[in-house]
């Protein structure tokens, strides 16, 4: 099968990791793949081809975009579109280039620009072109129901899927390699480590993460907070940097960037910790718990579908920096419900969010698409 993704951006985060992944495993079954992306800096395009994939090419995101997509669709058996912009100018190449009923989109997140009257009502037109629309979860399915105005039975849910490998073996490097990566950070042997690997974009909710640590610390003063992470198109880690320095935080909440061994920083760290106002899933809740960390998050969206309160983590309700950091005292000082909570967390994830299960799944969507399946 010759597939096409096309998404807004290569940039490093939850969808495009996902979609990394898939090509991945898509490239492994003899599947040719090629990408097509609107913006940003393409910073995992070496990443996708070393998977596998044929090509990755920039096309914009203007006016002129819709051409170069449906040069790159006349070649394609399917097209899966990843995340609004993607989704909506892939809609019209894929129209314009006869290639509609071989369209697939997928929707990674509850975009909250849905809820504008104009942008749904829009999208309820667009947003029907495809023959499916792939969602990651049921919440965002729900969410795209009402208001993307996309029918459930125009809908597959399919969880993201994870290779706990690289987690695991991080895990299980043992008391030296941690002690050796907390030394390079600059993080004390006995200190307890929350982290936090996300963009730094309105919707992770940094400012709140950092007041509640700030609240705990005058509690526990030996915590420590690692932010994994920068923000490719806007200045949202200078201004959490701003908010880090007002709290007197700025040294014990460390800004560590975007890091290429996030499963060493994880396996170094006590629990991990995310601050969002909606999350469409949470790729990274799932690497946290391959790791074998307890995951304090919030309560909203997808996050109870992957984070089990009291078993796996705890959940709180968001922009509550207060409740925040009731729960990091809390769980800095059970070690012992840390690691319970941890070890339930790994074995979620081998037994329901698997990597072969979400590629052989999508590629089961692509094969009743390509068969002529209609979903009304």
């Amino acid at each position: 099968m010759k597939i096409l993704h096309v998404v807004t951006t290569l940039d490093v985060g939850g969808a495009e990791m996902h979609l990394l992944a898939q090509v991945r495993g898509q490239c492994a079954r003899g599947h040719e793949v090629r990408l097509a992306y609107l913006k940003g800096h393409g910073t995992l395009v070496e990443d996708f081809l070393r998977s596998g994939a044929k090509s990755a090419v920039a096309v914009g995101s203007g006016p002129a975009a819709i051409g170069k997509l449906m040069r790159e669709m006349r070649w394609a058996d399917l097209v899966h579109t990843h995340l609004l912009k993607a989704d909506v100018l892939g809609a019209v190449a894929a129209t314009l280039a006869g290639r509609r009923a071989r369209l697939v989109s997928g929707k990674h997140n509850d975009e909250q620009v849905l809820k504008r009257p104009l942008v749904s009502l829009v999208h309820g037109s667009v947003g029907r072109l495809p023959r499916v629309t792939i969602v990651l979860s049921d919440h965002v399915g729900r969410f795209i129901e009402q208001y993307g105005r996309v029918p459930r039975v125009r809908q597959e849910r399919i969880y993201y899927g994870l290779d706990p490998a690289p987690f695991e073996a991080a895990a299980a490097a043992g008391a030296n390699s941690i002690r050796e990566t907390r030394r390079e950070l600059g993080i004390g042997e006995h200190e307890v480590v929350f982290t936090c690997v996300a963009r730094f974009a309105p919707q992770k909710a940094h400012d709140v993460l950092l007041r509640g640590f700030a609240e705990a610390r005058e509690r526990r003063p030996d915590l420590r907070l690692l932010l994994v992470g920068d923000d490719p198109f806007g200045d949202g880690r200078v201004r959490a940097e701003a908010v880090a320095r007002e709290l007197g935080v700025h040294g014990p909440a460390l800004f560590a960037g975007i890091r290429r061994d996030v499963p060493r920083l994880l396996a170094a760290s006590d629990v991990f910790t995310m601050a969002s106002l909606w999350e469409g899933l949470g790729l990274v809740f799932l690497e946290a718990m391959a790791t074998g960390l307890a995951v304090l998050a919030t309560d909203v969206s997808a996050v109870p579908e992957v984070v089990l309160d009291g078993k796996t983590g705890r959940l709180v309700p968001p922009a509550d920096a207060a409740a925040l950091a009731r729960a990091m005292v809390a769980l800095a000082e059970d070690p012992a419900g840390r690691r319970r909570m941890g070890e339930v967390g790994a074995a979620r994830v081998r037994a329901d969010f698997g990597l072969d299960r979400m590629v052989d799944e999508t590629l089961d969507v692509y094969r009743r698409v390509l068969a002529g399946e209609r979903w009304r």
